[in-house]
């Protein structure tokens, strides 16, 4: 079996596959968690079965599908909920040419009718870049260039 995109070390199966065929998320992290997992497999229509219709913004689930992002790996930095209002607050580590960028966000969610949503996100900051010779944002120690640039 093959470990979930999502970073939890479980087995797709047992991770983020049963939520992309129907099943709610009990947490926004979970919630947050199947949709990286879905922006990595393309899953467009679950993108935007997940995401608030007040906040889709006219986004359509062959945009959302769109794999020209090469997805490197998914970090929770944080996450909680009050009522049916949730927040996760993580790093979606992606490649840009030989760089590796990261995407800092605060996501927002709702929970209606027993469905967290996600509803929007605060980026923090800007996102960073990591040069070929820089140190691995992994952890390795190693040289960017000697570790996840591929």
């Amino acid at each position: 079996m093959t470990d979930c995109s999502c970073g939890t070390g479980r087995p797709y199966a047992d991770c983020c596959q049963p939520l992309h065929l129907g099943a709610a998320a009990t947490t926004p992290e979970t919630l947050m968690r199947s949709r990286y997992c879905a922006f990595v497999l393309g899953l467009g229509d679950y993108l935007v079965k997940t995401w608030h219709p007040d906040h889709l913004g006219g986004l359509n689930a062959e945009e959302l599908g769109q794999q020209d992002t090469r997805w490197d790996h998914l970090e929770i930095l944080g996450s909680g909920e009050q009522g049916d209002q949730g927040w996760v607050e993580f790093k979606a580590w992606f490649h840009e040419g030989e760089k590796l960028v990261c995407l800092h966000e605060r996501s927002r969610f709702l929970r209606e009718a027993g469905r967290w949503r996600y509803t929007d996100g605060e980026l923090t900051p800007a996102a960073a870049r990591v040069g070929r010779n820089d140190p691995c944002p992994c952890g390795s120690g190693k040289k960017f260039k000697k570790c996840c640039a591929d």
